[in-house]
C-alpha cells in the first residue's frame, strides 16, 4: 500500500503538479549532493530554481542557475510569489545578511530552512535535536544505545544460541571432531584474539581449518591458501567453522548479527587508514553480517573491498531492528545451501 502511494505521489509530481519552488542562498557547487537530495524528495515537491552566491558557480547542476547576490534574494522573493521555500548555506556569515532574510520569509509564508555547511568535510547523515533551547546536530541515532533495543537483541542472542548449542552443535561438534582428528593432527578449536565492543580484545572460537602456522595472527586467509586443509576448505565454504562462535554469543562477547570482528593487527591498520573504521565497535560484533551477507566478506585485497564492508557495518549500526537481524540470518543460511565464492 505505501509503495502504491509512493508511485501515486511520483507520478503527480512529474506532471509539475502542486510542485513548490524554492531557491538556494549559498554556493550550491560544495553542496550539490544536498541539491540532488532535495530535488528527490517527492513528498515534500520542492523545485530548487536556482541559487544566490557571490559569483556563479562552475560544476552546478542542470536547472539551477544562479539568480544573483544574496543582496538581490529579498528583490527577488518580492517579485516571484510562487517561492514557496529558501535554503540558508548557514556558512559563517554577518548578522545583517541573514536576518533580513529569515525575517522576510517568516512574514511572507515562505518557509526558510537552514543548511549546516558541513557536508563537505562529513559525509555521514546526521540528525538534528535539542539540547534544551539550544539545536545541536550528532551523527544517526544508533537504535542499539537505547536499553530496550538492546534487552531485544540480547535476549534472541541468548534464545538463538542455547537453541542451536543445546539441538545441533553436539552432533556438528562430534562429527567434526572425528573428521579433524583423521584429517590434521592437533587441536579441534582454533583460538584468536579478535576486536570486540567498544575495542575491547576477545577470544575468538572457531573449528580449525588450517594447519598448525605460526602465520595465523598477521596473514588472512586468501584463496588457494596452502595452509587451509581440503577438510578445512569445506568447513570455510560453508561456514562450518564459525559455529563455535555461538559460544561467545552465549557469553556475550559476539551477537549472532553484527560486523564481523577482526584480527588485532587489522584493526590496528585499518583504524588509521580507513575513515569511520572504529564506528562498527560500537556494537558487538557478530556471527554473521549485513556486509557479509552483501558480498564483502573473505580476503581484502584492494582498498574498496574494506571501505565497503565498514560502509555496511554502520549502515546496520545506524538502521538496526530485530526484522534485519532476521533478514541477515535468512539470506546467510541461503548462501550458505548455495556455497560462497569468497568464502576460503
Amino acid at each position: 500500500m505505501a509503495l502504491f502511494g509512493y508511485w501515486l505521489v511520483k507520478r503527480y509530481r512529474q506532471n509539475n503538479r502542486r510542485m513548490y519552488h524554492a531557491v538556494w542562498v549559498g554556493n550550491i557547487k560544495n553542496h550539490v549532493g544536498s541539491f540532488h537530495e532535495l530535488a528527490g524528495i517527492l513528498f515534500d515537491g520542492y523545485r530548487v530554481c536556482g541559487y544566490f552566491a557571490d559569483k556563479p558557480s562552475e560544476g552546478c547542476p542542470s536547472g539551477c542557475s544562479w539568480l544573483g547576490t544574496p543582496d538581490s534574494v529579498i528583490p527577488y522573493l518580492k517579485e516571484h510569489k510562487d517561492v514557496c521555500g529558501l535554503y540558508y548555506n548557514l556558512s559563517p556569515v554577518c548578522e545583517s545578511e541573514v536576518l533580513p532574510i529569515a525575517h522576510y520569509c517568516e512574514n511572507h509564508f515562505i518557509r526558510f530552512y537552514g543548511v549546516p555547511d558541513i557536508r563537505k568535510f562529513i559525509s555521514r547523515r546526521m540528525c538534528l535535536s535539542m539540547k534544551g533551547a539550544v539545536p545541536v546536530l550528532g551523527f544517526n541515532k544508533k537504535p542499539l544505545r537505547t536499553l530496550g533495543n538492546c534487552m531485544v537483541k540480547r535476549a534472541f542472542d541468548i534464545f538463538a544460541s542455547l537453541l542451536f548449542l543445546c539441538t545441533l552443535f553436539p552432533f556438528i561438534f562430534a562429527f567434526v571432531a572425528l573428521v579433524t582428528w583423521v584429517t590434521m593432527p592437533g587441536p579441534l578449536f582454533f583460538r584468536q584474539k579478535r576486536t570486540g565492543l567498544n575495542g575491547k580484545e576477545f577470544m575468538c572460537l572457531k573449528f580449525r581449518s588450517m594447519k598448525l602456522n605460526t602465520d595465523s595472527d598477521r596473514r588472512q586467509a586468501i584463496k588457494n591458501d596452502p595452509r587451509v586443509t581440503r577438510w578445512g576448505h569445506i568447513m570455510r565454504k560453508y561456514n562450518i567453522d564459525e559455529l563455535p562462535q555461538f559460544i561467545n554469543v552465549l557469553l556475550g562477547e559476539m551477537s549472532v548479527v553484527g560486523p564481523r570482528p577482526h584480527m588485532l593487527k587489522h584493526t590496528e591498520e585499518y583504524a588509521h587508514s580507513i575513515e569511520w573504521y572504529m564506528v562498527r565497535h560500537q556494537v558487538k560484533p557478530g556471527i554473521t553480517g549485513w556486509s557479509q551477507v552483501m558480498g564483502f566478506r573473505g580476503e581484502t585485497k584492494e582498498r574498496f573491498q574494506i571501505e565497503g564492508r565498514v560502509k555496511g557495518d554502520i549502515w546496520y549500526i545506524e538502521h538496526w531492528s530485530l526484522w534485519l537481524d532476521l533478514l541477515i540470518i535468512y539470506k546467510t543460511i541461503t548462501n550458505v545451501f548455495h556455497g560462497e565464492e569468497n568464502a576460503y
